[in-house]
């Protein structure tokens, strides 16, 4: 019977997770279960995003040669279908001129008389406008790999606080202050601390790769927007 503690750490300690999982409490399976849709969540979004930054920058560079040879030609009207053609519909930068571009088609059209200045200003909002909503959708989901990287820790310390508690539990229970009688205890503690920290880590690694290139697509709007603008002051000195 002495032997009794130290047989039951071992058979704790040989515990795969699927054991593990179904000798776990229902509050320590909650957490856990938070914690799977955190990591899902996070990755889910990692991917998607990436897919689509690769689009993004993939379209831009066929893009962008082909706009900025129908303006030098003064082809105002191929630019706008270029820019609105599906091929590009991932390009950050298709929507930017295109949004410029159908300003300034617009103002022309209707016969505006509005002031060179004026006219120039007009333009320059209506591309500030498309950059801010490109800059936003590109940004998408983003935000929220912050939140998991930040929060996902805490969810496992919750978890650890449980497992230590169930652990306590057990010594009243048992009235006993031996390794069997915690052990499963403390290895779910540890279990919920390596889930949250097994989240965390990716999400902000996913977080500040994502949040880098989404800056690095904003100096690209905005540098294809001075170009546009430049283009648009030569067009109507």
């Amino acid at each position: 019977m002495e032997y009794l503690p130290l047989q039951l750490a071992q058979q704790a300690s040989g515990l795969d997770l699927l054991e593990m999982w179904t000798i776990m409490g229902p509050p320590a399976k909650a957490v856990a279960i938070v914690l799977f849709i955190m990591s899902f969540w996070s990755i889910g979004i990692a991917v998607e995003r990436w897919w689509t930054f690769r689009q993004a920058k993939g379209q831009s560079k066929l893009y962008a040669p082909q706009v900025a040879k129908h303006l030098k030609e003064g082809h105002l009207k191929d630019a706008i279908s270029v820019s609105q053609s599906k091929n590009y519909r991932y390009s950050h930068l298709a929507k930017v001129v295109l949004a410029g571009l159908q300003e300034y088609q617009f103002q022309q059209e209707t016969g505006s008389s509005l002031a060179r200045e004026d006219l120039l200003d007009t333009v320059h909002r209506a591309i500030q406008r498309a950059t801010a909503l490109t800059s936003n959708d590109l940004k998408r989901g983003v935000p929220s790999l912050a939140t998991i990287g930040s929060t996902a820790p805490f969810v496992g310390l919750l978890g650890t606080v449980i497992g230590v508690i169930n652990a306590f539990q057990a010594i009243g229970d048992t009235a006993s202050a031996g390794l069997g009688s915690v052990s499963v205890g403390i290895a779910e503690a540890l279990v919920e601390t390596a889930l949250g920290l097994f989240v965390a880590i990716p999400a902000v690694w996913f977080y500040n790769y994502l949040t880098g290139r989404v800056e690095y697509f904003n100096v690209e709007m905005d540098n294809s927007s001075s170009e546009l603008v430049d283009y648009f002051i030569k067009k109507t000195a």
